[in-house]
């Protein structure tokens, strides 16, 4: 956070807490709605890497046509998202383009990246394109494995040389999310600088980012500090992992507080949040992933916005669309979560 951002968020705290002094009546829920930030972004994605998570987008994906894939693109845009995090550029070693090093998934979209990318040329949407995935995705074999790191650096030029004249190719994102167990693995330190480098060389001027996982159990002592200095990333996208039920709302503001400060002491990677707007069917990770309901969506920005410079989601796709979408991929209650967010982001007068 810089000297100016500092000032202006600590007036903004000041004056919060001298409204309340001065108007006993207006309830601490008022001032976080006061406070609060609009959803600036979303995950995107070809398909959902798990069958049962993405059951009621992965079919519409597959028959997705590149005018339907521009329209997804507008449609997001739209509703004020200015930044799309692209999960995969290939996945179960298959490619989401022309690609000299993998064979390409069947769809019925020839170039799914070219298609997303020219409309985000048009309408505006700034994309972190991934480096990943090139080998088995659950595994943290991927991170150190020899081969897979070659094919991932040969893949990131392969994808710059394709695609890197895009306006709309603003940065670089490490799928490989780390797990914060009270720290981060110098396994993953390495992953993230090494692919950081060759990504420096390729578009200097590309912002990079992350988003770990494992928020509720992260110490931002000064171990962590020094980790945060240590890597070399432009934005660190915390999941607050409330729709994978690790952590409730009334939870999250702290652990946020405290990365906050972390990230102020360390002054290099600006701190977002990525918020999940998911629920699941059933159980955790083995069933179908549907819209969690916008009063809880809600609460998780209310939580965050205080200590963020920017929230993102995960995701639009599946968990939200625009009635009547001409690109429509979730389930039903997509359009609901789509219209409860935007009037309430209409009401909030967010420019």
């Amino acid at each position: 956070m810089t000297e100016v951002n500092r000032r202006e968020f600590l007036a903004a705290l000041a004056m919060g807490a001298s409204a309340l002094l001065l108007d006993p009546a207006r309830t601490q829920a008022e001032i976080a709605a006061s406070t609060a930030k609009p959803i600036v972004g979303s995950w995107f994605e070809f398909q959902h890497a798990s069958t049962a998570e993405g059951v009621d987008w992965n079919p519409a994906c597959v028959r997705f046509t590149t005018a339907q894939w521009e329209a997804k693109i507008r449609e997001i845009a739209e509703a004020g998202m200015e930044y799309l995090v692209l999960m995969s550029t290939a996945l179960y070693d298959r490619s989401f383009y022309d690609s000299k090093i993998f064979a390409k998934w069947d769809l019925a979209c020839a170039d799914p990246l070219e298609a997303v990318l020219s409309a985000a040329d048009k309408h505006g949407i700034r994309f972190f394109i991934s480096n990943g995935f090139y080998s088995n995705w659950r595994s943290s074999i991927a991170l150190a494995d020899p081969a897979t790191s070659k094919r991932r650096m040969q893949a990131m030029e392969e994808v710059t040389n394709l695609y890197g004249h895009h306006r709309s190719f603003y940065g670089w994102y490490w799928p490989h999310e780390a797990y914060i167990n009270r720290h981060y693995s110098d396994e993953f330190i390495r992953y993230v600088n090494a692919s950081s480098k060759l990504a420096r060389q390729l578009k200097p001027h590309a912002q990079i980012l992350i988003a770990p996982y494992g928020t509720r159990k992260a110490i931002p002592d000064d171990a962590y500090v020094r980790q945060l200095e240590a890597m070399d990333v432009d934005i660190v996208a915390y999941q607050d992992e409330v729709g994978v039920r690790k952590s409730k709302v009334t939870e999250t503001s702290a652990f946020y507080e405290g990365l906050r400060k972390a990230h102020d002491r360390a002054q290099r990677a600006k701190i977002w949040a990525d918020i999940e707007l998911f629920q699941f069917e059933g159980e955790v990770y083995n069933s179908a992933l549907l819209p969690a309901p916008f009063s809880r969506v809600q609460k998780q920005i209310e939580a965050v916005s205080p200590w963020v410079d920017k929230i993102l989601g995960y995701q639009y796709q599946g968990m939200m669309n625009k009635p009547g979408s001409e690109a429509f991929a979730g389930s039903p209650t997509s359009t609901k979560l789509y219209t409860d967010y935007m009037s309430w982001r209409k009401a909030q007068k967010f420019v």
